[in-house]
């Protein structure tokens, strides 16, 4: 694999991690910060424009997904993208627990 197959696999995995804290709380009914809030990624955004950045994420990552041959099932390209799935998931869990503080 080329090394921008690797940068695919990464991306793939933030992006689809990423649809998950979105897509639950959009179709629960709550509101959750999304980079379209005032202030962006910091304020509210409403249940329906979670569902809609999830479903965005959701498409971006499979396509970085066929993009990065994540399913080819290589060892450094699955070890890629589960790095890729710890990077937003640790970044996000510091981030947010910030919110949860005030």
């Amino acid at each position: 694999m080329n090394w921008y197959n690797y940068i695919a696999c990464f991306f793939a995995g933030m992006f689809l991690a990423n649809v998950v804290p979105h897509f639950v709380h959009g179709i629960s009914g709550d509101r959750f910060p999304t980079p379209f809030a005032h202030p962006p990624g910091k304020g509210l955004s409403s249940p329906t424009i979670n569902v809609v950045w999830a479903l965005f994420n959701l498409a971006a990552g499979y396509m970085l997904f066929r993009a990065g041959n994540v399913s080819s099932g290589e060892a450094p390209a699955l070890a890629v993208f589960f790095a890729g799935i710890v990077a937003i998931s640790i970044l996000s869990s510091v981030r947010f627990a910030k919110k949860q503080a005030k």
